[in-house]
């Protein structure tokens, strides 16, 4: 049989039966949109996670306070709590005594009630230095960043995230020179910083950043700090210089045994990889939920054949009689199984990335459609017509003449 021949017999009998073969591609089109739809939905999540950690900075070491321990048959990792054991001591030691790193910035952030203009609002405010701009990569919108003369001299400014200036001034204010009040005591506007969004671990555009001298002195009362980001110049260098930063501090801190350091030293491209394992776990599972529905219309398109292969006895046993061969009534039903799903898988193509479009569009979720699911997709409709096809169509072949013709 020519191949054009085939292609006009399969038309034939996909068309001779509108509503049935709709109804049969309709559920290859859900099943391969639903597919795509999925994976996007996974994949924009890990993507949304992984820009979320490196928006902090890029080649860094967090070091926090408290020994790291974990609880539970999964080992799930548990914070330091209320520890108190690094300090502006620490940070300095770690950046006159390490080669390779670019810059440190220790952090002390509490949650303070701000009052302003009338109004109020209870946010994170976040003490720094003046090398905090560059090592968490932050920029400013309006005014000027904090300086080292400031922290030495415990000056009383604050740079505010877009989201605090609005609720305490009113959207898009020109606050710059404005004051506001924490604890009782009156702090000057100088900067604003650049617009963020929300993130995984909460909104960097709803915080208030003041020298951390000043904070240690009117906010905390404590010399602590609850963190210490460590710029690293290479990416090379990460694991060195994380062992490095490990040997220092347990120096300053008077310990011998590495199992009693009360401080954890973490790995940026650490938590990246973890984060993306998890939400790789993610994504597979909802390709896989979505996966079930591309079997159902697989089997629908086996059901669809099989009763095919039942109406059309009599054809196929006129067919033989008329010295047509076992392997061609097998390429013509299997290959009416396959256009079903080559055009289901199509349709079903346009249809997930339409809707994942839409999703990221009307909702807060993030989504990303990549060349890798919609060829998966494609592959597995296209193997599915192979498959569930291929028992219908070896059926008929098998079917006698003379039996055939005989069939009411």
């Amino acid at each position: 049989m020519h191949f054009s021949d085939l292609s006009n017999e399969t038309y034939a009998a996909l068309v001779g039966n509108k509503v049935r073969s709709s109804l049969t591609i309709l559920g290859i089109v859900i099943g391969i949109g639903s597919v795509i739809a999925m994976i996007s939905i996974g994949q924009g999540a890990q993507e949304s996670v992984e820009d979320s950690i490196e928006s902090i900075g890029s080649n860094l070491l967090m070091v926090y306070p408290g020994a790291s321990r974990t609880t539970g048959m999964r080992g799930v990792s548990q914070g330091a709590g209320s520890a108190e054991t690094l300090t502006t001591e620490d940070a300095d030691a770690v950046s006159s005594s390490i080669q390779g790193i670019s810059g440190v910035a220790p952090e002390v952030s509490t949650r303070v009630q701000i009052v302003a203009n009338g109004n109020n609002t209870n946010t994170s405010v976040v003490g720094v230095t003046d090398t905090y701009a560059d090592v968490r990569n932050i920029t400013l919108d309006t005014g000027s960043f904090i300086t080292a003369s400031q922290t030495k001299g415990y000056a009383k400014v604050a740079v505010l995230g877009p989201t605090t200036r609005d609720d305490l001034f009113g959207e898009n204010t020109d606050a710059i020179g404005q004051k506001i009040r924490m604890n009782g005591v009156i702090f000057t506007v100088i900067g604003i910083l650049t617009e963020e969004g929300g993130t995984g671990f909460g909104s960097a555009d709803d915080r208030i950043l003041i020298p951390l001298s000043t904070e240690q002195q009117y906010i905390t009362g404590s010399k602590a700090i609850n963190t210490l980001y460590i710029k690293v110049a290479e990416d090379a260098d990460m694991d060195t210089v994380q062992s490095n930063v490990t040997d220092v501090l347990m120096k300053t801190h008077n310990i011998a045994d590495g199992g009693t350091a009360d401080f954890t030293v973490y790995n940026q491209a650490d938590i990246v990889e973890t984060a993306s394992s998890v939400t790789g776990t993610f994504t597979l599972l909802l390709g896989a939920v979505a996966g079930i529905s591309l079997l159902v219309g697989g089997i629908g398109i086996m059901n669809m054949m099989l009763t095919t292969v039942t109406e059309r006895t009599r054809e196929i046993g006129l067919r033989k009689a008329l010295g047509a061969k076992n392997k061609e009534i097998t390429f013509q039903f299997l290959a009416e199984a396959v256009a079903l799903t080559t055009i289901g898988g199509v349709i079903g193509i346009i249809f997930g990335w339409g809707t994942s479009t839409i999703i990221g569009a009307v909702s807060d979720l993030s989504t990303s459609v990549t060349l890798s699911p919609i060829l998966l997709a494609f592959g597995v409709s296209a193997t599915i017509g192979i498959i569930f096809g291929w028992y219908p169509a070896r059926k008929a072949s098998r079917l006698s003449p003379i039996e055939a013709l005989r069939y009411e």
